[in-house]
């Protein structure tokens, strides 16, 4: 797939915001919703998503949508690393199928990553993790916002 094709609203995230399929939600405001990634690449992996445009990635993404969309990544990130304690974190976010993105509406991820732990699998890929256990860190992160 392309770096820039027609945006698809029946993609996960959007069927998602419309509340066709669940989410194990962590935070949700107007501009924002953060969740579990059920393919975790280490315990507390996150997602968060812009509600209200279709931006398949950052380079579609409008401008004066980036300010409260990052600043909701900030938020998320800091109650991982509260909630957590991990000894760092990722934050990363790709453009494009070339680049790994696998679902085409714009979303960051926030992974933690823990000294002497590798990461679990690779982005995307596997077995869906325990969901009992996603909402048990859902609800530590929430917590910590």
């Amino acid at each position: 797939m392309p770096l820039h094709a027609p945006y698809d609203p029946d993609n996960i995230f959007a069927k998602m915001l419309r509340g066709e399929i669940p989410a194990i939600k962590i935070h949700e405001d107007d501009h924002t919703l953060a969740f579990m990634d059920i393919f975790p690449q280490s315990d507390g992996h996150t997602l968060i998503i812009p509600k209200h445009v279709e931006a398949r990635n950052l380079l579609d993404m409008p401008t004066e949508t980036l300010a409260p969309f990052i600043t909701s990544v900030q938020r998320i990130a800091r109650a991982v690393e509260k909630a957590l304690t991990p000894d760092g974190l990722i934050v990363t976010q790709f453009n494009g199928e070339a680049a790994g993105q696998t679902v085409f509406h714009l979303h960051m991820h926030v992974i933690p990553v823990y000294t002497g732990q590798p990461r679990r699998r690779g982005h995307g890929t596997g077995e869906p993790a325990d969901m009992d256990a996603l909402g048990k860190l859902a609800t530590q992160i929430a917590a910590a916002l």
